[in-house]
């Protein structure tokens, strides 16, 4: 185990990049649906400060979880890009007090930039925001809640990237709280709920060993597959409806997250430590992306 700070290298490994598109993207659509409606733009610096409350966001997930999870990522044998963890702290690359103090930098700098935004923005509504979107991690993996290992993190991951995130960038873009088209958030409620059980089926042996209860070592990975597809179908029902508040419509492109959920319908048997696995897990995510890509690449064209 390293006592000091660690190597770029592995300060990359832990910082888990790639899962950026998931706090990134709800934050773009917020900030589009606020403004592109009626007609204006972004503002660059605001648009530049919500991301980068995206990235802070995002490395502190990853920096908190993998100190919180590090038992259960020890006993992990079937770790993919996708789960597990980043694997510092089981390879002894980084320490534990470096990545719990990296991860309490990030809160600090994240409501640092929160508050400075919702004074210069005139929206206060951002702080408690960013205070919920800190508080949402802390109830999934720390105690006394700690509701990844009670059968409720899925839920939480569902509400912060689907909910916080969006009204997020809305607010900071100068959105009216009153006039959230909360229709959107419903139709995005089920695919990020699919995406966030689809992230834990590898990890399925080591989460029922260590009494994690995600849904897939609840009732198994082809049961929780099943689940997924039903979720992202409910998102698809639900889209036009959902994208008609916004005076869109939903076109070819929902062709993207239908085949995408077929494929994680498809590729079966998926065992965790498997290629069809990742294969899974990859379409789910790439259903739940193209589903909050839509509608903010339609407002974008507006």
């Amino acid at each position: 185990m390293k006592d000091g700070g660690g190597t770029l290298r592995a300060w990359l490994q832990a910082s888990r990049f790639p899962s950026q598109s998931y706090l990134a993207l709800p934050l773009l659509l917020g900030q589009a649906v606020a403004v592109y409606p009626r007609g204006g733009g972004l503002d660059v610096g605001t648009l530049v400060a919500v991301q980068l409350f995206g990235v802070l966001d995002q490395l502190f997930i990853v920096y908190a979880n993998d100190r919180a999870d590090l038992e259960t990522d020890r006993r992990n044998q079937t770790a993919t890009l996708f789960s597990g963890g980043s694997r510092v702290l089981v390879e002894g690359r980084l320490s534990p007090r470096a990545l719990g103090l990296a991860a309490g930098v990030c809160a600090g700098a994240l409501l640092a930039l929160s508050v400075g935004l919702a004074v210069l923005r005139g929206a206060p509504l951002l702080v408690p925001l960013a205070v919920a979107a800190l508080g949402l991690l802390w109830a999934y993996s720390y105690p006394p809640l700690r509701l990844s290992y009670r059968g409720g993190g899925e839920l939480l991951q569902m509400v912060g990237v689907a909910g916080v995130l969006p009204l997020y960038g809305y607010v900071a873009q100068g959105g009216d709280p009153g006039r959230f088209p909360w229709a959107l958030v419903v139709l995005l409620l089920p695919t990020h709920l699919a995406c966030a059980i689809a992230t834990a089926l590898p990890d399925e042996p080591s989460d029922r060993e260590s009494g994690k209860l995600t849904l897939p070592a609840r009732v198994g990975g082809e049961r929780a597959a099943w689940v997924i597809v039903l979720l992202n179908g409910l998102t698809v029902a639900l889209a036009p409806w959902g994208l008609r508040v916004l005076g869109l419509s939903a076109g070819l492109g929902l062709l993207v997250p239908v085949v995408a959920t077929l494929v994680v319908l498809l590729v079966r048997p998926a065992p965790p430590g498997s290629l069809r696995v990742q294969v899974r897990v990859a379409a789910a995510i790439t259903a739940t992306l193209a589903t909050v890509a839509l509608p903010l690449l339609a407002l974008v064209r507006t």
